[in-house]
């Protein structure tokens, strides 16, 4: 596949994300607009809970999924509230919620409250996407980051997510590397999100490259196996295409 042919698929696997603390109404419609492309329209647009009613409104006769967050950026166990929050954004309209795992309370050794946590967003999300952000970045060890995969593999849940993009090490191909591998091992119909400092074309490359050689020719890439979220990827995308033209 030539380059400007991947940039293309890549935009269709493409969570487009504005998750900062000063984003607007403005912001978000913005990102709307950004989402349908000339090319390709990307996957989805992932969005703070309470600008999801004004993306469901945008992107109402489009196929852009809207994607929220829940439990973001820190992780804490907060299964009420969470509860709470997943409720609210579903009926605001969004489709798909990330949900960031309890990573501190599973190092700390309370898998209790993880399996409470994760049974608890997966019972919520049966009808949309459910993504599991892992944040692997905050795993000391290998082992570790594929225990919790693990862990999150026994619910019905959609996605295994890198990270957050709000700590110090983001999606890295090593923690990609295994987190592909166990979803692999586990023969469960569960994709794979790269996210976190995911800026250029061939960072973007690396990742579809890992997920076709682990995953296997017979795993289809498609927007219910694969995604890159990224809020300035797309830039880069659309310049490579442009390139090949």
């Amino acid at each position: 596949m030539r380059d400007f042919e991947l940039a293309k698929q890549l935009i269709s696997n493409l969570d487009l994300t504005a998750l900062n603390k000063n984003d607007t109404d403005d912001t978000v419609i913005n990102l709307c607009k950004k989402a349908i492309t000339a090319d390709h329209n990307v996957a989805a647009v992932c969005i703070w809970p309470k600008f999801v009613h004004i993306a469901a409104k945008f992107l109402k006769e489009s196929n852009v999924s809207v994607a929220t967050v829940v439990n973001f950026p820190h992780g804490d166990i907060k299964t009420e509230p969470v509860a709470s929050e997943i409720k609210k954004s579903l009926s605001s309209g969004a489709d798909e919620i990330d949900a960031v795992f309890p990573y501190k309370a599973f190092l700390d050794g309370d898998i209790d409250s993880c399996r409470n946590f994760i049974d608890t967003v997966s019972r919520l999300t049966k009808n949309v996407t459910l993504k599991i952000i892992l944040e692997s970045g905050a795993f000391p060890h290998v082992r570790q980051l594929r225990d919790a995969c693990n862990l999150c593999l026994e619910y019905d849940i959609d996605f295994l997510k890198t990270s957050t993009g709000k700590t110090e090490i983001s999606a890295t191909p090593e923690a990609a590397n295994v987190i592909l591998e166990t979803i692999k091992s586990s023969k469960r119909e569960v994709g794979f999100k790269a996210s976190g400092g995911i800026k250029t074309f061939e960072q973007a490359r690396q990742y579809f490259a890992l997920a076709q050689t682990i995953m296997g020719a017979k795993w289809p890439l498609d927007i219910r196996h694969f995604r890159i979220g990224a809020s300035s990827l797309l830039d880069d995308l659309n310049k490579t295409i442009n390139k090949g033209k």
